[in-house]
């Protein structure tokens, strides 16, 4: 990493966080250069790649200070939220941290859901390319897993300088940025769990059609090769957006698939507790015969099925909307010369009753 890049991080870090606020001087180059113990040059470099990006404006001799990313008057100030659903445990809370952020600064949100179909998906970019006051948007992608119609319409929006982020997945045609969390890490962490509590036979249940489904079988991949242990793509399950929806028969197979393991990891807490409903039904004992883990660490892993707690990475949820809002206000006013608009959190699995000890 450049030397630059740590003023760089510090202030954007400052501003994220409010100890920095809008109109509020920055501490003098001396100040910086002790503090980081860098040269002038090198903080010179980093305040002007911050002014180049619209985050910093130097007063000729009063000092540098912090712009005000406010939306203003006349300009476009709307930004479009797409969800994939607006009843998931997962999105209420993002789209709190998400309006907070962007009312804060000026800016109205509109908010619509896309029911996770490229149908629906299509039908909303075509409504946003005929409008003109949209400045941004923020959009949870459809089946990011699987090839999708609608890309020409997201770059026909961003040859309109509309600024599109996305949030949960990607669509890796699409060079653009998104806030999401780095699954395939999150991911080996948790197999990482099992393993280290003694597991070696271990099977994984997972979205096909989705993104991240893709990111944390390469996680489960990557902690399975590691350890040396047993891999068996028997003991691998996918299942789509249908199959949950369609409810726990849908797992009655994935029974099947993991016998001989002593532990799965799950895409999610819902698949999770859908499993263990199964799992419980033919006859086995969870933990056990039987240790899951999961993530979104939502309601469902921390009430319960039937008297067992499910283990669980968290789903940073409300911090996750507001990154994202704040990422896209600062692309709105960047030349984004040095600021990348992707961000991806990492976190560690809260262990609970659905895992034990190997013997």
């Amino acid at each position: 990493m450049a030397k630059y890049q740590k003023i760089i991080d510090w202030i954007t870090e400052c501003i994220d966080e409010g100890t920095l606020k809008p109109g509020e001087k920055l501490p003098s180059e001396n100040e910086l250069c002790d503090r980081f113990g860098l040269s002038r040059q090198t903080v010179r470099h980093a305040i002007a790649k911050l002014a180049e990006d619209g985050l910093l404006e130097s007063r000729r001799g009063s000092g540098t200070y912090l712009v005000d990313q406010r939306a203003e008057e006349g300009e476009r100030n709307v930004i479009a939220v797409v969800t994939t659903y607006v009843d998931d445990y997962i999105f209420p809370s993002t789209i709190r941290g998400i309006e907070s952020t962007l009312s804060d600064k000026g800016y109205s949100m509109q908010l619509s859901f896309s029911d996770n179909t490229v149908g629906k998906e299509r039908q909303i970019l075509t409504d946003l390319l005929s409008r003109s006051d949209i400045a941004g948007i923020i959009m949870e992608p459809v089946k990011s897993a699987l090839p999708n119609p609608n890309m020409e319409l997201y770059r026909k929006l961003r040859d309109r300088n509309v600024k599109i982020l996305f949030i949960n997945s990607f669509y890796p045609e699409l060079d653009m940025p998104h806030v999401s969390l780095n699954d395939a890490e999150c991911a080996y962490r948790a197999v990482k769990a099992l393993i280290n509590l003694g597991h070696r036979d271990i099977g994984c249940v997972l979205k096909l059609d989705d993104g991240q489904g893709r990111e944390r079988y390469r996680g489960y991949l990557k902690a399975i090769t590691e350890a040396g242990v047993p891999f068996s793509y028997d003991h691998v399950n996918w299942i789509d957006t249908i199959d949950i929806r369609n409810g726990k028969e849908a797992l009655i197979k994935a029974r099947e698939r993991l016998k001989g393991c002593s532990a799965v990891f799950c895409y999610n807490d819902q698949v999770a507790g859908m499993l263990m409903e199964v799992l419980i039904d033919g006859g086995l004992k969870i933990p056990q015969q039987m240790s899951i883990v999961a993530m979104d660490d939502s309601d469902i892993a921390r009430m319960g099925v039937r008297g067992t707690t499910i283990s669980s990475i968290p789903h940073p949820k409300a911090e996750l909307g507001k990154r994202a809002a704040q990422n896209m206000i600062r692309m709105i006013h960047s030349g984004q010369i040095s600021f990348s608009a992707t961000y991806e959190f990492k976190e560690d699995v809260i262990l609970r009753d659905s895992v034990r000890q190997y013997e």
